[in-house]
């Protein structure tokens, strides 16, 4: 008799904490897709436009197109019958992440400007000046600031699995670049899923290493790495707190805490379109007003408000 084989041992999933601001990192946060995400928000909607743009390998646009029109942000409309040819077009799914984008681009114009940078010179239709967006609360129209918000629990708040790994690593997402530096800094920052996810979780108030590996997840190389990463990007300042043996924690910069507006988009997006019927897994309040946060954006020079028709760009 052929001894029966022993049967295969899955290991179960390591679990994290639910959040609406991590499942949109999961879906958004790496460089071609912010990258393919900036082209269409400039108005690309065909595949030669987008390679133009950013500068990306034809087979590398077609796997980030076809990632996004899966999930619901982007979607195929054709434009031509012979040959057949489709343009990209972004859904109200993929419009919604505008508030997301603006916070992007607020956070480059103030600490990387470039005026070579199209972006950069985005003007708001409203009051005519430079766009310096800004996000505020609706109930108080006060700045949204992270000292002045307090994290609680949702109707979704749980547990859910952590993200499994990419096959590409860091340093092969990083090999190529693209023809105009737009969005490099902010790329450098957010076009990689862990670091953009430990930037979020330090947002939450977690600093040592121990406590940033239970919140992400992360094999302890690849947040090593990424801790490294930030601090040399000069996102996150390392501090002693424990002398034998030695024992560091990581504290935000100014320049990462000026990011919190663009975390709390991320995270009033996901709650809106990746929630599912749990809800929101975590709220908001906003210590001022006591109200739970919700967010608009608005021109930090007139105060109006700021959508797409709203702004132009240079000409």
């Amino acid at each position: 008799m052929i001894p029966e084989a022993p049967s295969q041992v899955v290991a179960a999933p390591q679990m994290v904490r639910a959040s609406s601001a991590a499942r949109a990192l999961n879906l958004i946060g790496d460089r071609w897709t912010l990258l393919t995400l900036y082209a269409a928000f400039m108005g690309q909607t065909r595949f030669d436009g987008f390679v133009k743009l950013t500068g990306m390998a034809r087979s590398l646009l077609v796997d980030r197109l076809g990632r996004l029109e899966t999930a619901g942000v982007l979607e195929k409309r054709p434009y031509q019958e012979r040959p057949v040819r489709h343009g990209y077009h972004l859904t109200a799914m993929g419009k919604d992440l505008y508030d997301a984008a603006l916070m992007i681009l607020r956070w480059e114009t103030r600490w990387h400007y470039d005026e070579t940078s199209p972006s950069h010179r985005i003007r708001h239709a409203t009051c005519g000046e430079p766009l310096v967006a800004e996000l505020v609360c609706k109930a108080c129209e006060r700045p949204v600031e992270a000292r002045d918000v307090e994290l609680v629990p949702g109707p979704g708040a749980g547990l859910e699995p952590a993200p499994r790994a990419r096959l590409q690593r860091r340093s092969t997402a990083e090999a190529a670049q693209p023809l105009t530096p737009m969005l490099e800094r902010s790329i450098a920052v957010l076009g990689d899923r862990w670091t953009a996810h430990l930037l979020a979780a330090c947002f939450y108030g977690r600093r040592r290493f121990n406590d940033l590996q239970a919140e992400l997840g992360a094999a302890t190389n690849i947040l090593a790495d990424r801790l490294a990463r930030l601090t040399a990007l000069g996102m996150l300042e390392k501090r002693l707190y424990q002398a034998r043996p030695e024992r560091w924690e990581y504290r935000l910069t100014e320049e990462a805490r000026d990011l919190f507006p663009l975390i709390v988009a991320l995270m009033a997006w996901g709650d809106r379109w990746l929630s599912g019927e749990a809800g929101p897994p975590e709220v908001l309040i906003h210590k001022p007003c006591g109200s739970p946060l919700e967010t608009k954006a608005r021109c930090e020079t007139c105060h109006g408000a700021v959508d797409v028709k709203s702004t132009r760009l240079p000409a």
